[in-house]
């Protein structure tokens, strides 16, 4: 009996069978699916985050003050004077304090972000206007009440108005708008589009804290990244005593810190697919054992009419890696159904995941699940061709 003969007649098995075919391969199908889909939500998330760090630069540095028991905080005044002394290697340095707060316009109001910082930001942090302007330095050293909206904040409550040298009240005070931020996220809610931002000297009196928890510096050039860094760890360690408290990063050590933990996640969600293919290459073996034993009697007139043990293995094992063949396809189906519907859906911070699809990775999963028929299907398989024609043609 030839190969393809063997396939036909595994067609034909599965086919007279076709719930408990389907059943069988139902463990191969989720397995599947699950790699890729895990896969591709594993590098679809990553994508998406790493874009947006990429897109800061790399000659961003975050400074972050983890600790709240020092004798003294470090001032926006000392990292302005720092970045005065060493005006070659800092291009520019920002302050950050940002708070949630309740922002109304006549009788609307909405809860959104609140950015306290100053005109540096905008290059710092590749924030711009798409409408009016952006701070000024007056506004820090006056403590003018203006205000940057965002595009999420515009459309509910300037809606059909606008918003440029409106009034806004901000936890009960009011600002004048004087810049409409771009829009970077479809307005959406619980997005970078869903914030505010007024000059730091205000934002501090209007949460009543001094303390400044976060700054971003830009290095003039990558090459002074390290030497900036080491600086300001310096700068830090004199006013806190301890290394502890602060924070000094830059976006590559984000970067390698975000690989590693998408190596993790992929890692995680590989094992739990594998479980799954190997809960269904057992149930693939236990079938077939099935199978072996309802076609005893076949396996014996076979037997007695001259095909030998290498015909009935290998009839069987084609039979294994039919079922898992086709549940593989249609895992594979599954997979990519999961990534146009449902991660393609889903958000990062109003950001959507893109549709990563890794070919890699689909010829992986369908390799595994052949893998799985050859695997456990050899068992069965082994089985049938051992059998005694005697007492197979006796069997009832």
């Amino acid at each position: 009996m030839g190969v393809f003969q063997a396939y036909k007649m595994a067609i034909k098995s599965i086919l007279s069978n076709k719930v408990r075919a389907f059943l069988t391969m139902l463990g191969v199908i989720i397995g599947v699916g699950a790699v890729i889909a895990a896969v591709a939500f594993a590098q679809g998330s990553t994508k998406s985050i790493t874009d947006s760090i990429q897109g800061l630069g790399t000659n961003l540095i975050q400074i972050s003050i983890t600790g709240r028991n020092s004798n003294r905080n470090v001032t926006y005044a000392d990292l302005q004077k720092f970045a005065e002394e060493n005006s070659e290697e800092v291009a520019a340095l920002a302050p950050q304090s940002s708070a949630n707060v309740t922002v109304k316009v006549g009788t609307k109001s909405k809860s959104t972000n609140l950015i306290g910082t100053d005109y540096q930001y905008e290059t710092v942090r590749k924030v711009h206007v798409q409408q009016g302007r952006f701070l000024l330095p007056l506004d820090g050293d006056y403590r003018q009440k203006v205000v940057l909206v965002g595009t999420a904040v515009v459309k509910e409550l300037f809606e059909g108005v606008n918003p440029l040298g409106q009034n806004m009240k901000i936890n009960g005070q009011v600002f004048k708008v004087v810049g409409i931020l771009e829009e970077k996220e479809g307005g959406q809610d619980q997005s970078s589009d869903d914030q505010v931002i007024i000059p730091i000297t205000v934002a501090q009196r209007l949460m009543r804290n001094a303390a400044i928890r976060s700054f971003s510096v830009e290095a003039a050039t990558p090459e002074a990244v390290d030497s900036v860094m080491r600086k300001l760890n310096t700068l830090l360690t004199k006013v806190y005593k301890d290394s502890s408290t602060f924070r000094v990063f830059n976006q590559a050590q984000i970067l390698s810190t975000l690989g590693s933990i998408t190596g993790i996640m992929m890692a995680v969600l590989g094992g739990i697919a594998t479980i799954s293919l190997v809960v269904g290459g057992i149930g693939i073996m236990n079938i077939m054992l099935v199978s072996v034993t309802e076609r005893t009697r076949e396996i014996g007139i076979r037997k007695a009419i001259g095909a030998k043990r290498k015909n009935i293995l290998i009839q069987f094992l084609i039979e294994a890696l039919v079922v898992t063949g086709i549940g593989g396809l249609l895992g594979v189906l599954l997979g990519l159904s999961i990534i146009k519907f449902v991660i393609g859906s889903i958000s990062i911070s109003g950001t959507k995941i893109p549709q990563v699809y890794s070919l890699t990775w689909i010829m992986l999963s369908f390799g595994i699940s052949l893998l799985v028929g050859i695997v456990f299907g050899m068992f069965p398989a082994y089985k049938a061709a051992r059998l005694n024609p005697i007492e197979a043609l006796r069997f009832e």
